[in-house]
């Protein structure tokens, strides 16, 4: 049975990889940070109590800030794969925290391939690296486009995307880069715009809340599925050689026309819910971000499945359901945080 150590796995590309190995009989490990509480909303539908013989899901307390702990997890699981999903992957929040942003963003990726290195073991790593190392640089933007970073975590993801090269080089470990460009899902993050808007605007439908603040509504993004794009993760790593890969749509939309396109399906007039937070802007902003993902449709005969449209009816459904379960509870006279969260 090949066995794959996710990092990040209970965050929202964490588990729809999870979801993916599992399907196709992996034993999954997944790295997770000690907490006094569980954060492991995204994969308890996938996990059994690892005394069950058919469990094939493990869960360990780890920190991508340790290496001795990195170290000795590798040698004990002896993974044939390894995603590195896990990071401070927050870009606005980077400009907060860009040293605690550097060192596990950047150098987390650096302690897992010298423990590789230094456990000698076989196998074959996938870093997350990210479409906001293109910055500034002009759409479309591809494996031969230069790196641009707006932002400490676009740098950290750059000083990652370069180590795992040299890695690659100087020791022979299969070691690839998958340039990801934005991906989105039901399973978002609340605080990423996307999600942002798609939980809002379902709270505004029931009237659970007034209004919507958002930062740059001009910014355009690339965004697909994240359930299509695990899969170009793990097709990457069944390939002969390791390579890097940009994993996009090719097609561009603005953080205004996704609200537009959420609220338009919910029968509401963005114009009159939405409004701008000048606190919400990075203080250096990333304009237009498009992938073009030719040589990964041709050499990994990848390919999105789902579409903007659909994307954006998917995390409405999920959201109007939450929303709904939320306005039950308010009805019943429970109080619901309905406050502006940092982001």
């Amino acid at each position: 049975m090949t066995k794959a150590l996710i990092t990040g796995i209970t965050g929202q590309d964490g588990s729809y990889l999870a979801e993916f190995l599992l399907g196709k009989g992996y034993e999954v490990h997944g790295l997770i940070r000690r907490s006094s509480t569980f954060n492991t909303d995204r994969i308890d539908h996938l996990y059994r109590d690892f005394h069950d013989p058919n469990a094939k899901l493990f869960l360990h307390f780890g920190d991508l800030s340790v290496s001795g702990q990195i170290m000795d997890l590798l040698a004990s699981i002896r993974p044939d794969e390894i995603y590195h999903l896990g990071a401070q992957s927050h870009v606005r929040v980077s400009f907060d925290m860009p040293e605690y942003t550097g060192d596990i963003t950047g150098l987390g990726t650096l302690r897992i391939l010298e423990s590789i290195r230094k456990t000698g073991i076989k196998t074959k790593f996938y870093q997350a690296s990210s479409s906001e190392m293109f910055g500034a640089a002009p759409p479309p933007q591809s494996e031969k486009t230069l790196f641009q970073p707006r932002s400490p975590y676009a740098a950290a993801k750059v000083y990652a995307y370069h180590i795992v090269q040299n890695y690659r080089d100087a020791y022979g470990i299969f070691a690839t880069n998958g340039i990801l460009f934005n991906h989105e899902s039901p399973r978002r993050g609340e605080t990423f715009v996307t999600r942002k808007i798609t939980r809002a605007a379902t709270q505004i439908k029931l009237g659970l809340k007034d209004k919507l603040y958002l930062g740059n509504l001009e910014a355009k993004r690339d965004w697909g599925f994240a359930g299509d794009f695990v899969e170009a993760m793990w097709l990457m790593l069944q390939q002969d050689k390791p390579d890097d890969y940009v994993i996009a749509t090719g097609e561009t939309h603005s953080v205004r026309e996704f609200a537009e396109k959420v609220f338009s399906k919910l029968g509401l007039d963005y114009a009159k819910y939405v409004a701008v937070d000048a606190r919400y802007f990075r203080p250096t902003e990333v304009d237009v971000l498009l992938g073009d993902a030719s040589k990964a449709r041709k050499a990994l005969g990848w390919q999105p499945r789902v579409s903007f449209d659909e994307l954006v009816d998917m995390m409405i459904a999920s959201d109007l359901e939450s929303a709904k379960k939320e306005k039950t509870l308010v009805d019943a006279g429970f109080s619901c945080a309905n406050t502006e969260r940092i982001s």
